[in-house]
């Protein structure tokens, strides 16, 4: 495994701009050939920098519901993932987030102006309460302004280098600074799902 470049960032940023580009278009701005941005492309996914690619849809064009941004306080902050997909799933929601304090800040477009019983026909009881501010506009811009781009190693937190490996364990690809760290994690991983048995 190689570093990622600024060539990888250049085409993150022409997908973040526009997921469906073509690879040919985004073979010129890189000076590269289609199948080689393809490639990138396969590893920056492999890597996990890149999880799927989606439609951004403007729900106020559909005309479908009024736009609220609802801070939600969970009963209980070992539910907070489920409560947080649960309202994922529920097709009103947009975006979820969880901030450092364990509530979920939610945008959604409600089907009527009462928050509370939308609310509790998706989530019941996990809601503890939470707070509705309506909407006039939402913006989405989604940059990569100044990242530079490290993975990090899943044993010690690292930096993943050139010298990295990466091993796919339960279908999901973890990065490691050296074949130790990844030998270490492997053998830590059997243990805990020994015990989980």
């Amino acid at each position: 495994m190689r570093d990622l470049d600024e060539t990888d960032a250049e085409i993150l940023r022409l997908l973040l701009a526009d997921a469906r580009r073509p690879y040919s278009e985004i073979a010129a701005a890189v000076d590269l050939s289609a199948p080689a941005v393809s490639d990138r492309v396969a590893r920056l996914r492999d890597a996990g920098v890149i999880n799927r690619f989606t439609v951004d849809v403007d729900r106020s064009q559909l005309r479908s519901g009024i736009p609220v941004l609802v801070t939600v306080e969970p009963t209980a902050r070992d539910d907070l993932e489920a409560t947080a997909s649960t309202l994922l799933d529920s097709g009103a929601v947009d975006h979820v987030f969880t901030t450092a304090e364990g509530d979920l800040v939610v945008v959604a477009r409600v089907p009527d102006n009462d928050v509370g019983s939308w609310l509790d026909d998706r989530v019941g009881e996990a809601v503890a309460d939470f707070e509705v501010d309506l909407l006039a506009s939402a913006e989405w811009s989604p940059d990569l302004g100044g990242t530079e781009f490290a993975l990090s190693c899943a044993q010690c937190g690292n930096t993943v280098d050139s010298e990295g490996t990466a091993a796919r364990i339960d279908d999901s690809l973890y990065q490691f600074c050296c074949p130790s760290c990844e030998a270490r994690f492997e053998e830590k991983y059997a243990e805990l799902q020994e015990g989980a048995d």
